[in-house]
């Protein structure tokens, strides 16, 4: 096989621009789109009028090799099902399904032969080449804060903020910390819909350290940022704007305290995309794989419990 014939199964927001990045790969062959709704095939088949477009998944399946899942998260653990059982490879836009039920009904479906890629797009960012590895090295006591919040945009409403947003960031912290918290505490607010619209969760990694995750759908303005202080001194990345900095404990060479870097701005969806197909051609593991999804879907698990109950919760794993 040289190349990957794939289709993608939803034609929704981030749908549209996962049909763009497999219509760009020479790594893929791209052979279909799956949309449900009428109005989104009309959309599909005028912006790609050389793809093919259906209406279920049933029509393609004996025609691709691959899909890529991007429909509400409701629906994501039954079509993962379905197209591991039918011998297909899978990339499923995060998080990988709604709960820890449904994990263990993926769990049963896995074949060491297929390739299943979970859409953590987050961990993409060219500063974690950098800092991954210096904040893996932090000794003692950290403090993290990541917070991500923006202006109400009326997507992803089938679920809870902490499936919507903190999901990202949830991921990132068992990523770049390399390690899984023990406790959670997690408060939170309906709002605009009758899910957690805003939710922090202050989740304990053990050796006094902590992490703070601020998620939100119905704030003021847009952030997306992460810091880290510890002895050492304290790391800040804006993940918007594709800078970090550093204050270190010692005052810089030059006098100064602070050390500012900027960063290469990627497209994620394309190396997503392109990093599942080459895992498929080449055999090797997913840039993001079942087991890194199925840990970030128990701990969201664990912060919902904790948002309902009004109670901290272990985390075990």
């Amino acid at each position: 096989m040289s190349k990957v014939k794939v289709a993608v199964i939803g034609y929704g927001h981030l749908g549209k621009w996962h049909c763009q990045k497999a219509a760009q790969l020479d790594n893929c062959e791209f052979i279909a789109i799956v949309e449900a709704f009428p109005g989104g095939r009309e959309k599909a088949a005028q912006e790609h009028p050389n793809i093919r477009v259906c209406e279920t998944v049933d029509e393609v399946i004996n025609d691709v090799d691959a899909f890529v899942i991007v429909t509400p998260t409701s629906t994501h653990a039954g079509l993962v099902e379905k197209l591991l059982s039918a011998g297909k490879h899978v990339f499923c836009e995060k998080p990988l399904c709604s709960n820890t039920d449904e994990i263990k009904q993926i769990e049963s479906n896995l074949n060491s032969y297929l390739v299943l890629q979970v859409g953590h797009s987050e961990r993409c960012h060219q500063a974690w080449e950098v800092l991954k590895q210096k904040f893996e090295k932090l000794s003692g006591q950290t403090i993290v804060k990541i917070n991500r919040f923006a202006p109400f945009k009326g997507r992803a409403t089938d679920v809870d903020v902490v499936q919507d947003l903190m999901i990202h960031d949830i991921d990132l912290m068992l990523y770049l910390f390399n390690k899984t918290p023990k406790k959670v505490k997690a408060y939170g607010f309906e709002i605009r819909t009758e899910k957690y619209d805003h939710a922090v969760a202050q989740f304990d990694l053990g050796e006094g350290s902590i992490c703070e995750i601020t998620s939100g759908r119905n704030s003021t303005h847009e952030v997306r940022e992460l810091e880290v202080v510890s002895k050492d001194g304290c790391y800040r990345v804006d993940l918007m704007n594709n800078t970090w900095a550093f204050a270190p404990k010692d005052q810089l060479s030059d006098g100064s305290f602070v050390e500012e870097h900027s960063y290469e701005k990627r497209d994620h969806l394309l190396l997503e995309q392109q990093y599942f197909y080459n895992s498929i051609l080449n055999e090797t593991k997913p840039f993001v794989d079942f087991q890194d999804g199925k840990k970030a879907v128990e701990i969201i698990d664990c912060v919902i419990e904790s948002l309902n109950n009004n109670k901290e919760v272990e985390i075990h794993g």
